[in-house]
């Protein structure tokens, strides 16, 4: 929470006015990390209830024992059960933190070695319990759909026949030789694959899936909905859940079938996509995948839970 925090917040600014928060209203940071969007929406007046599955994320938080600020220990998509009114905003920044890819020791990222872990919560199921006890075809499949590789079937008979592998230096390693690797080249082969398997491991699109039913059910009747995303699987969700909420479904598919005609829109006043500029990329290298879509809560029964299967699967 200092004003060094490893993790910048971006599009801050964006997301600030999207919430538009004021003195007495209570806003929603349904990721919390180093508690940018926090400090930000707390110096308007507003208070804040922030909620993060990293103990490490809440315990910083704690520590600081800032005024007006809420911490829950809980993901995002059991929001619901953690507050007692609707609130008057509420943000979402998705994906990996800066502090957790920056410590080797929670085995996130190949830049330095570390144990081949991955898990946000530190709880359940880790990174090599996953490459070590899949079969070929559940690996290939969740580098095919999280990570868009396109030589999936061929890194995941890599991995079965490199079992077992703990560090993330191993995997690094497996990755390249699979799919050939050249010092010059401008990204690293392992990349998709640790994409791949972070998201599942943290059931990432599924907790996106649940916390935007969430979100909806929580809004007071213009409520706003600011939500930042990082890759195009996140953002997609997330514009497909918008664009039918808010009635502008195209008219029918096998998933869902006329609903924009039978159901009144919870949402409206549905943002197009905003990257940052270039001085906030040049500044803060994250920002230049990030995307910020904005909404407005309208007075319409919340429409329940979503089908987004052929996103999340």
């Amino acid at each position: 929470m200092s004003d060094d925090a490893p993790h910048v917040p971006v599009l801050l600014d964006e997301v600030v006015a999207a919430l538009a928060p004021a003195p007495g209203e209570t806003i929603v940071d349904a990721t919390f990390g180093a508690g940018g969007y926090t400090r930000a929406i707390l110096a308007t007046g507003a208070q804040v209830i922030a909620f993060d599955r990293d103990p490490d994320a809440i315990a910083a938080g704690r520590a600081a024992n800032i005024a007006g600020l809420t911490l829950v220990h809980s993901d995002f998509s059991a929001l619901e059960a953690a507050l007692d009114a609707p609130v008057d905003g509420l943000t979402m920044d998705i994906g990996v933190s800066s502090m957790q890819l920056d410590q080797a020791e929670r085995g996130f990222s190949f830049q330095s070695d570390g144990p081949l872990d991955m898990r946000m919560s530190q709880e359940g199921a880790s990174a090599a319990d996953f490459v070590n006890e899949a079969d070929e075809e559940a690996i290939a499949d969740v580098l095919y759909h999280y990570g868009d590789e396109p030589k999936s079937r061929r890194v995941a008979r890599a991995i079965v026949a490199a079992r077992p592998l703990t560090r993330t230096s191993e995997l690094a390693n497996v990755v390249r030789k699979a799919l050939g690797h050249r010092p010059h080249d401008k990204k690293d082969p392992a990349t998709r694959t640790f994409q791949a398997i972070r998201i599942h491991v943290n059931r990432e699109l599924g907790e996106l899936a649940d916390g935007l039913a969430a979100a909806e059910r929580v809004l007071k009747p213009g409520g706003r909905l600011a939500i930042v995303t990082f890759h195009s699987l996140e953002d997609r969700l997330v514009k497909r859940f918008l664009r039918d909420r808010s009635g502008n479904a195209p008219g029918g598919s096998r998933h869902l079938p006329q609903t924009g005609a039978s159901r009144r829109p919870s949402f409206e006043k549905v943002g197009r996509g905003t990257r940052a500029g270039d001085a906030e990329v040049a500044r803060n290298p994250r920002a230049r995948s990030a995307t910020l879509r904005t909404a407005i809560r309208t007075a319409a029964p919340a429409w329940g839970d979503t089908d987004l299967t052929e996103v999340t699967a």
